[in-house]
This record gives structure tokens, sequence and C-alpha cells, in this order.
């Protein structure tokens, strides 16, 4: 799979969204958020959102699945500011055979911060790619 980059700017294209606040630690001598903070946000809500639908990534492994990280793509709008509540929201916008594809739409107030995209391969317990398990992909499906 490779990246398809037609991110929805409307919050409603999106099934979940996660707030995050933006820590000093993430921020440069300006108060302004580092270009790496935007990625471990969208895990964060990644993390969530896999939470929000009743399935916790550790008991995804558990079953014998990882989803590893195979493209990122981040688009940056307007910077996020030290103690500003960033609302990232989720959502699976394809599913391939061993691939699934997931964006992001992350906003500061009413203005759009970045928009975001991650592409998972899903691997079996050795490291090798394997085809989305039925279980999983029905989960994905109805989010």
């Amino acid at each position: 799979m490779r990246v398809s980059i037609d991110i929805p700017t409307d919050v409603n294209s999106y099934a979940f969204s996660h707030d995050i606040r933006v820590r000093f630690a993430e921020t440069d001598a300006m108060g302004v958020a580092h270009h790496s903070s935007y990625i471990a946000w969208l895990e964060v809500a990644r993390v969530e959102f896999l939470r929000s639908l009743g399935t916790p990534y550790p008991e995804i492994r558990a079953q014998g699945v990882d989803l590893a990280v195979l493209e990122i793509f981040m688009n940056y709008r307007v910077s996020a500011r030290f103690d500003d509540l960033v609302t990232v929201h989720t959502r699976v916008s394809k599913l391939k055979g061993a691939t699934f594809q997931m964006d992001y739409l992350l906003r500061v107030q009413d203005q759009i911060s970045a928009l975001g995209t991650t592409v998972h391969g899903v691997l079996d317990p050795e490291g090798r790619a394997t085809r989305i398990p039925a279980w999983l992909r029905e989960l994905l499906e109805g989010a």
C-alpha cells in the first residue's frame, strides 16, 4: 500500500477524537510544538482509538498480531503551542490485504493545526507480514 493523501478536514468524517495538552518538553525555545511531537500525538490517539473500540493494543498483541508503522505523512498548517489543547480526530480510511491506513485531523480550537496519515502493516509473532485477521478487519471496518 502506498499512502493515499486525501485527508478530510471536516470533523464529521472522523469516528473518534482524543485531546492532548501540549507539554513544555514538546516545544522549542519559542514555545512552539516541535514537529516530531505530532508523530507521538498520532500514536497516542491511535492507541486510545483502539481502546475505545473495546480492544486495547496490548490485547491485540496478545492475540499474536502487531501493527507496524510503514509510512507517515504530516502536513503542518498552524503551530500548536505550549499548553494548547490539541484535539486529534482519528479514522480508519483504507483496509487492504496486510495493511491499513489511518487519517488524522489535528485541531487547536477552531483551526486546523495539522493533517496526518499513517499506514500500518500487520505482522505475525515472527515479525512477518500477514493478512489482517478477520476479527481485526471487522473491528476496524466497524469504526
